[in-house]
């Protein structure tokens, strides 16, 4: 059998190099992107460009999403001229993207009523880094069939593909995610001040507490930064990490679940975004517990 014609729309940090490791294995890629600049080395990859999302929907089976937010998803798929006005029954649309779990349901059902698509949830953690290296992992949500008819289009991407249930599940997965990254992220940037405080060398602690029970990825990656005050070209944004945050407190709020420690991390990034850090790196955290000098 052919192998399924790719449509992929968002090609930011993420979607750039996924875009690639597709190409790589051998797929035929539509891309469409809102800032066409974008496009133009993946076209040199061997990608084709699209000239909207109705010329990319005429020429693609599965058509795959890596966009900022909710309010974005929605744009792309229900806006005017998107995904759902010139979708058809048979194609599939594989959401990357981090999105609100009762949104992404309700997108699913609207996207199947009004086209006969199907929606597979699938968000991503693993980085820039992961997405280069094909080693993210993938936490899926939908239906057994669907889920399993596009795991192949999925493994470049990834290191590991997880069905976690029905539409939804894989977006409540990546939340989950998300606390943890979240919460971490906040105690590292007070940690390293405390280090710091109190006459010992951060820069040392990754060697200190590799292979312990504090070791973990986003201690790896924050802390060397932290400590060296490196902040330039970040791979993520606090935006985003607070944006996930609060989709967390929106979810523990239908589930009837307490979180107290994600809403003071959201909290606390809330602040540091609000003293204009958003498009910063979250390893600027830090800044905020560093004794100033007068």
């Amino acid at each position: 059998m052919p192998q399924p014609r790719l449509g992929f729309i968002g090609l930011g940090l993420m979607g750039d190099p996924m875009t690639r490791r597709l190409l790589d294995a051998g797929f035929d890629v539509t891309v469409w992107n809102r800032t066409v600049e974008k496009c133009a080395p993946l076209l040199e990859a061997g990608a084709t460009l699209a000239g909207s999302i109705a010329e990319l929907m005429q020429c693609v089976d599965v058509v795959m999403l890596c966009l900022a937010n909710t309010a974005v998803v929605e744009d792309v798929v229900f806006g005017e001229g998107g995904v759902a006005t010139h979708g058809r029954a048979g194609q599939r649309l594989i959401d990357l993207s981090s999105s609100d779990p009762a949104a992404t349901r309700a997108f699913a059902e609207k996207l199947e009523e009004e086209c006969g698509m199907c929606w597979v949830d699938a968000p991503v953690s693993g980085g820039v880094a992961g997405a280069e290296a094909g080693s993210l992992a993938i936490m899926c949500g939908g239906t057994e069939a669907d889920v399993e008819a596009v795991r192949f289009l999925l493994a470049p991407l990834s290191a590991r593909v997880t069905h976690m249930g029905p539409v939804g599940a894989g977006q409540v997965t990546k939340v989950c995610n998300q606390m943890i990254v979240g919460c971490q992220a906040a105690v590292i940037a007070e940690m390293v001040a405390l280090a710091e405080a109190s006459g010992v060398d951060a820069g040392r602690l990754t060697e200190a507490l590799a292979g312990g029970f504090a070791d973990s990825k986003p201690f790896q990656i924050l802390t060397p930064r932290m400590a060296a005050s490196e902040y330039a070209d970040p791979a993520w944004h606090l935006r985003t990490l607070l944006k996930d945050l609060d989709m967390a407190m929106a979810q523990s709020q239908r589930a009837g679940s307490a979180t107290p420690m994600s809403g003071l991390a959201a909290q606390l990034l809330r602040v540091h975004v609000n003293r204009g850090h958003a498009e910063h790196d979250p390893a600027t955290l830090v800044e905020a517990y560093r004794r100033k000098e007068n």
